[in-house]
């Protein structure tokens, strides 16, 4: 459940980065709306970049979450707030990297996939999630997203395969 009140105010960039401006205060399942709120965003920066760009802006995001969520942190009493979800941003971000978003079934099966592994947390987002700190939080999810993206991808050439190399 969702705390009544992030633990710095909402207009302060740590409060926003942290909370992917707003989306992880939303009611029930946090992570899931940050990996939701960063889909609008993961469109756009493919759509200008390709992959290289969402790489380069998932690598951002991580730094400036981990910062932000560093703040955050020191004015909260939990070592993993449910509202800070900027953590599922660049987790998302990664795992969409092997898919093309002009295919329709890539992008929900690629959120489904991250969302999984983030919850289920298989070793070493298992290890990552039991640090008490800003590194920890953020870790935990690229290492959830490492094996959504290496599933998303064997489906990608499964479905390839099956289809006879004829792509999507």
């Amino acid at each position: 459940m969702t705390s009544a009140r992030p633990a710095l105010p909402l207009w302060h960039p740590a409060t926003l980065i942290a909370t992917w401006f707003g989306a992880g205060l939303l009611p029930k399942a946090p992570g899931t709306w940050g990996s939701l709120a960063a889909l609008p965003f993961a469109w756009l920066i493919m759509d200008w970049g390709g992959s290289s760009a969402l790489l380069l802006a998932a690598l951002f995001v991580f730094g400036l979450g981990w910062l932000a969520t560093r703040h955050y942190l020191k004015s909260s009493e939990l070592h993993d707030p449910p509202e800070v979800v900027v953590d599922e941003v660049s987790g998302q971000w990664l795992t969409l990297l092997v898919a093309n978003p002009l295919v329709w079934w890539h992008w929900p099966l690629g959120f489904a996939l991250f969302r999984l592994f983030d919850i289920v947390k298989v070793w070493p987002a298992s290890e990552l999630n039991r640090r008490e700190d800003a590194l920890g939080v953020m870790a935990d999810d690229t290492a959830a997203a490492f094996y959504a993206v290496v599933a998303l991808a064997l489906a990608i050439f499964a479905f390839q395969f099956l289809r006879g190399g004829h792509g999507s």
